[in-house]
C-alpha cells in the first residue's frame, strides 16, 4: 500500500509522526501525573517509551537509507538485511524493557504505555496519508 505513494510522502509522514508522538508523549506525561500522582516514574516512563520508539524509527530510517546506497541487490537480500538488524534491535529493547518492568513496575509499565501511544500515533498518521492519497482498496 505504501509503495504506491509518491517518494516525498514518506519523509513527511515520518516527520509528522515524530512531532505528533512528541505532543502525545507530553500529554501522556501530564495525564499520568494527574491520574497517578504517587507514581511519577510512570509518567517518566511514558516519555521514555515515546522516546525509544522515535529512536527506533530513526535507526530504521538510517539503516534503510544505507541499504539503498549499496547498489543493485535483490529485494529478498534487502529484506533479510533489514529484518535481521531490526529484529535484533527490537529483541534487545524488549529484554531491557522487561527487565525494567521486573525491577520497577511503574517505570516499566510507563515505558510500555509510551511505546503503545507511539504505535497508535503512527497508525493514525499512516491511515491519514493513505486516505489522502486515494483511500483504501
Amino acid at each position: 500500500m505504501l509503495e504506491n505513494l509518491p517518494p516525498n510522502t514518506l519523509p513527511r509522514l515520518l516527520r509528522r509522526t515524530i512531532l505528533s508522538a512528541i505532543v502525545v508523549g507530553i500529554v501522556g506525561f501530564v495525564a499520568t501525573l494527574l491520574i497517578a500522582p504517587h507514581a511519577p516514574f510512570a509518567a517518566v516512563g511514558v516519555v521514555l517509551g515515546v522516546g525509544l520508539a522515535i529512536l527506533n524509527l530513526r535507526f530504521l530510517d538510517r539503516q534503510a537509507s544505507r541499504v539503498e546506497l549499496k547498489g543493485e541487490q535483490s529485494s529478498k537480500a534487502i529484506r533479510r538485511q533489514l529484518g535481521g538488524k531490526t529484529t535484533g534491535r527490537l529483541a534487545l529493547m524488549t529484554l531491557v524493557i522487561l527487565g525494567v518492568v521486573w525491577l520497577y513496575a511503574p517505570l516499566g509499565i510507563g515505558i510500555v504505555s509510551g511505546l503503545v501511544l507511539y504505535q497508535i500515533v503512527f497508525v493514525i498518521n499512516v491511515m491519514r496519508v493513505v486516505a489522502n492519497q486515494g483511500g483504501f482498496e
